[in-house]
């Protein structure tokens, strides 16, 4: 007999990666963890139904889901960064180096690289998986609407059937002392 699945969850950034495996330490190889993060609470199992719907319905897929959106996470960036950035420059004084000691040449730092197609290829993701859940949604909405209409068409058939056998009933009745009566006429 298979194992059952269980979901567990920890946090990667701004994103909480789910993954449907039957143990932990699948989990942590799904993650591609190092160390056990339960053992540091940085992971957990999740037993909300909305929250293991998707993971379930592909296990041993990571499924990311974005904490929040981008512009609380913005938000939450701190507003100093300008200014550590300027006191970092007046700790040194702003002094060149010493021509003898070993260190970095005075090369320009290259352009952080842009995250543009991972935050697209992210929200088509995202789209998709919401686009799929609200497709799944308006299906289920149909099927609980036939199965309502199945409920009542049962009690519909259920009462004209016995109206209908009530009439067969009284028209045997009258039939049977229709023909006792033609029988006793001979």
């Amino acid at each position: 007999m298979a194992a059952k699945l269980k979901v567990f969850a920890t946090a990667i950034g701004f994103h909480d990666a789910y993954v449907a495996v039957t143990s932990r330490k699948a989990a942590l190889a799904a993650w591609g963890a190092k160390g056990d993060l339960f053992a540091s609470g940085a992971a957990r199992q999740v037993t909300d139904p909305e929250l293991t719907k998707a993971p379930l319905a592909d296990p041993g897929t990571v499924i990311t889901v974005a904490r929040g959106t981008l512009d609380e996470h913005l938000a939450s960036l701190p507003k100093v960064l300008a200014k550590s950035k300027a006191v970092g420059k007046a700790k040194d004084g702003g002094k060149p180096k010493a021509a003898g000691k070993a260190g970095k040449a005075d090369t320009p730092r290259p352009k952080r690289p842009s995250r543009a197609a991972l935050d697209d290829a992210q929200a088509r993701l995202d789209r998709d998986r919401q686009e799929l859940a609200d497709e799944i949604a308006r299906i289920e909405a149909e099927r609980q609407t036939l199965a309502d209409r199945i409920v009542q068409l049962g009690k519909d058939a259920k009462a004209r059937t016995a109206h209908l056998e009530r009439t067969v009933k009284t028209a045997r009745r009258a039939y049977d002392a229709a023909m006792t009566r033609w029988r006793a006429a001979d």
